[in-house]
């Protein structure tokens, strides 16, 4: 793809910035064949290095051919050169911290205390099955950890919950067919309902949040359930209950009415859910990705803006689509050390704390910072502020090229600790109940969002997510409280 890329013609300077973005082209395509051909699914790793070739490899790299870019970088070349070095750097500090993570402790203590024959349970003739289980148990300190499930009586509570605040997202925006007209429509929708506030989007989000991931989540407890249980495909109810989840989900998480991340979100979300044992269809999926966001992406614009306002797409090149679109993540970060290099300075955590604290009204906090894309979008200047910030930018105006080292490495680590996790219990004999065989399909798709950022905008779904989740969680071995 790259050099697919580069031999498109276009009036893009060669200078450094251009061999450096190449180079980190290559350097996520690598990574993210890797992923893709690897004998254990990594869906947390994976869908970092699909995000970082498309948003940060591919996409720039078609706009530094062409010498166009979605939004104006305001600041010298020094800059984005300096901007596309760090996110190179910050992808070395990822894979760095997945390395790291791949190397715990050994605990003698429990070799110790099977005496290196057998299994926990004492296997006097030590199988090696048995010991291979035993070794893996003194790699992992969290192997004997009971596995988080689902609690079914909590499940019902949630999905009637979810029937609810979907209910009423539909009930006020004025009935289901305003979810397949446009998204102006749907915003000009909340603005009628009065849930914006006085030009704030702290309502907007809410509403939207409740009325779309409370059923999203119930639908994917929902396809494994039925998915993973011979007796719950024979229960009526169970199959009923799963019916009008995807006929509530069609409506308020369809592709034409919700940002092109949260479809990205709800499709990952739901493939790694129905298949979470097949190596064939993670693949697959990662594949799909690239195609879907490099190919439909540029063109689902189209549902942004009802006839009368829809842009028309108009190019010579099949570059072009990648140039006049989303993909600003390379050149904001360009303008955000431009934003603070020129006199801003660093926030030490500010910006990290307003994201944290998003809940907190501006009315108890009244310097509570805006996004960061807000922010250093006004100071640019530009009329649309609805603009991102990637990780990389998050953590540099807050840390400086330090702390944004470090935050990426911690990154990898937690991802790759989350991968281990996922690959132990996503086998077939796992209950159908398996909490993490839900989050980890979640975040997997909801990690587009969180890196494209801005963070404060991402926050409210997670949360709402965390609610969700908590309300299920159970460790209890109680039969009749678990799905089965």
């Amino acid at each position: 793809m790259p050099l697919v890329v580069i031999s498109q013609p276009g009036g893009g300077a060669r200078d450094a910035a251009f061999w450096l973005q190449l180079a980190l082209t290559v350097y996520c395509g690598v990574r993210l064949g890797a992923m893709i051909l690897t004998s254990r699914r990594k869906l947390l790793q994976g869908s970092f290095w699909l995000f970082c070739y498309m948003a940060m490899g591919v996409a720039p790299l078609a706009q530094a051919v062409l010498g166009q870019v979605p939004t104006p970088v305001v600041g010298p070349r020094e800059d984005l050169v300096q901007a596309v070095s760090l996110v190179l750097l910050g992808c070395f500090a990822f894979d760095v911290g997945a390395l790291i993570a791949r190397h715990r402790p050994v605990r003698h203590r429990r070799t110790a205390r099977t005496g290196g024959h057998g299994d926990a349970r004492g296997n006097a003739h030590g199988d090696a099955h048995g010991d291979e289980r035993t070794r893996e148990r003194a790699r992992d300190p969290e192997a004997d950890r009971p596995p988080l499930l689902i609690h079914r009586r909590r499940l019902y509570v949630l999905t009637f919950f979810a029937f609810v605040c979907g209910g009423l997202l539909i009930v006020k925006l004025g009935g289901p067919s305003v979810f397949f007209s446009s998204r102006q429509e749907i915003i000009a929708g909340i603005e009628e309902a009065g849930v914006s506030g006085d030009g704030g989007q702290a309502g907007q989000a809410f509403l939207r949040g409740f009325g779309t991931v409370p059923p999203l989540i119930a639908l994917l407890v929902y396809t494994r359930w039925l998915i993973t249980s011979r007796r719950a495909r024979r229960t009526w109810s169970v199959i009923a209950v799963f019916a009008a989840l995807v006929v509530l989900n069609g409506i308020v998480n369809n592709p034409v009415s919700n940002p092109r991340y949260w479809f990205l979100t709800v499709m990952f979300a739901l493939l790694f859910t129905a298949f979470p044992v097949s190596a064939a269809m993670y693949r697959a999926s990662l594949s799909l990705g690239v195609i879907v966001a490099l190919l439909l992406f540029p063109f689902a614009d189209r549902f942004r803006y009802d006839e009368n306002n829809t842009r028309q797409i108009e190019s010579t090149s099949f570059l072009e689509p990648l140039a006049l679109k989303d993909y600003d993540q390379v050149g904001m970060f360009a303008n955000t050390i431009t934003y603070v290099e020129s006199g801003h300075g660093h926030s030490y955590g500010y910006q990290l704390a307003g994201s944290l604290l998003f809940a907190v009204p501006r009315s108890a906090w009244p310097d509570k910072p805006t996004d960061t894309g807000v922010t250093v979008g006004e100071w640019m200047g530009a009329r649309n502020t609805n603009l991102s910030s990637p990780v990389w930018a998050e953590l540099w105006i807050d840390f400086g090229p330090v702390g944004m080292t470090v935050g990426l490495g911690a990154i990898g680590y937690a991802a790759a600790r989350g991968d281990r996790r996922i690959a132990r219990r996503a086998v077939r004999r796992s209950p159908p109940g398996s909490l993490i065989l839900i989050v980890a399909p979640l975040l997997a798709g909801y990690s587009f969002i969180l890196i494209r950022g801005p963070l404060l905008q991402a926050m409210g779904r997670v949360a709402i997510a965390a609610m969700c989740i908590a309300l299920i969680a159970t460790y209890k071995k109680d039969w009749g409280a678990r799905i089965s």
